[in-house]
């Protein structure tokens, strides 16, 4: 891991204050939209305006850089990053905020595809695997430390805002002056939806399902603690928790994948989740409990990203993993779309518990459906299944198929180390 750090600290760097400027921009507006007046029901449009934006960067970011190059898709995608978090406290319509939220969302992915194709490049075979797991570090480190920055200023006024734009700008130099040749780009052609299904049911409902929990996260948590009348300190520990627990659980989880059924550890990994939800949505009276619940939630729903790309792993030949990134990523971004709309539903019917009833029936779903396909489809041996991988559900497509290329690797390496055995 030194290694790692060591030799791409500036990119590591670099990506940390982009993910601090990232998760504090939704935080923020989810607390100023509760000042502005905006209702729940708007709030859920912007918050999901950004997932329709990171959706489309994802398409289409990989093709813009094969006409422009890394370097000018980079720095035109951050000009507009910086431009509309200047531009959010003088333009608090809800519309306005739609429009910034989508172009946000799209210019994110893009730096998120450019960064990390940088990042990519300068990982060898041998360090492949650590520089996934310094990366996924970061990117929770860097959401964590966003929600304490919340408390630096007034959220009714203009200075958080800057400040936001000022981390993100300051985050290029880092990147932008560690990189010396500019690496190849190409993304491989994506297993069809339907061919994706045909292999592994359970991984495309559950990352569906998936994508509407952790959007509900990532983007209405905030406007949760808003509704719930908690204190802004308070929203900042309450958000933070979910990225905390997805910290310290990630690991754990990540081993036992490798020493069991891993569709019996995504099975009660959704149970645990949807338990957590049970507790905000009962206890959320008790600020204690609601920190509980968000560890509990963010602690299980994370991790299962990797799990559920791992299970589908198991059913895939190596030279088929990163095609099947593309599909798995679609599909996570469609359900991460619908996430706020139906939670600030959810919102509006229920009031503020409706944000963990919500999450808490996508989880018991998953609960079901990985029970029903138990009963289908005989599992993986613990010995024939692929390596498991940590990526964080913020990743882009470059980093989910860099994790695939890691695990076809160890798949191969194992293989061959059972020949040499035998």
């Amino acid at each position: 891991m030194l290694q790692v750090i060591s030799s791409a600290w500036a990119l590591l760097l670099g990506m940390m204050l982009l993910m601090v400027g990232n998760g504090l921009q939704g935080t923020l507006l989810g607390v100023r939209g509760e000042i502005e007046g905006f209702s729940t029901f708007e709030m859920s449009l912007v918050m999901s305006a950004y997932f329709v934006g990171f959706l489309g960067g994802s398409r289409l970011a990989p093709e813009m850089i094969r006409r422009v190059g890394h370097v000018r898709v980079f720095a035109a995608l951050a000009s507009f990053i910086s431009a509309v978090l200047i531009l959010y406290p003088f333009a608090t319509h809800p519309v306005a905020w739609i429009i910034g939220r989508v172009i946000i969302g799209f210019s994110f992915s893009g730096v998120y595809v450019t960064a990390e194709s940088w990042l990519n490049n300068a990982a060898t075979n041998e360090t492949r695997g650590q520089t996934l797991s310094a990366y996924m570090i970061v990117q929770m480190a860097g959401v964590v430390a966003a929600q304490a920055l919340l408390l630096v200023a007034d959220p009714s006024g203009y200075e958080l805002f800057v400040i936001i734009s000022v981390l993100v700008s300051i985050s290029f130099a880092p990147i932008l002056l560690s990189i010396s040749p500019t690496p190849a780009f190409d993304t491989t052609k994506p297993l069809s939806l339907r061919q994706l299904y045909g292999i592994s049911p359970l991984g495309c409902v559950g990352m569906f399902l998936l994508g509407g929990v952790f959007s509900a996260q990532f983007g209405m948590a905030a406007v949760y603690g808003a509704e719930a009348g908690l204190s802004l300190g308070q929203i900042s520990l309450f958000v933070a928790s979910f990225y905390i627990g997805a910290l310290v659980l990630q690991y754990p989880l990540g081993w036992l994948s490798d020493r069991m059924d891993r569709r019996l550890l995504i099975l009660v990994a959704s149970a645990v989740c949807g338990g957590g939800a049970v507790i905000g949505a009962g206890m959320g009276g008790i600020f204690a409990a609601l920190l509980v619940a968000a560890f509990l939630v963010g602690g299980m729903s994370n991790p299962l990203y990797s799990l559920l790309i791992a299970h589908t792993n198991d059913f895939l030949d190596p030279d088929d993993m990163a095609a099947a990134s593309g599909g798995l990523i679609f599909i996570n971004g469609l359900g991460a779309i619908a996430g706020p709309l139906l939670t600030g539903w959810a919102m509006g019917f229920f009031g503020p518990p409706g944000f963990f009833l919500y999450i808490g029936g996508l989880m018991f779903l998953m609960v079901a459906y990985a029970a029903y396909r138990s009963t289908v489809r005989a599992s993986t041996p613990v010995d024939e299944t692929m390596s498991y991988a940590p990526v964080s559900p913020t990743a882009s497509l470059v980093s989910v198929e860099f994790a695939q290329e890691y695990a076809a690797a160890e798949a191969e390496a194992e293989a061959e180390n059972a020949e040499n055995a035998a």
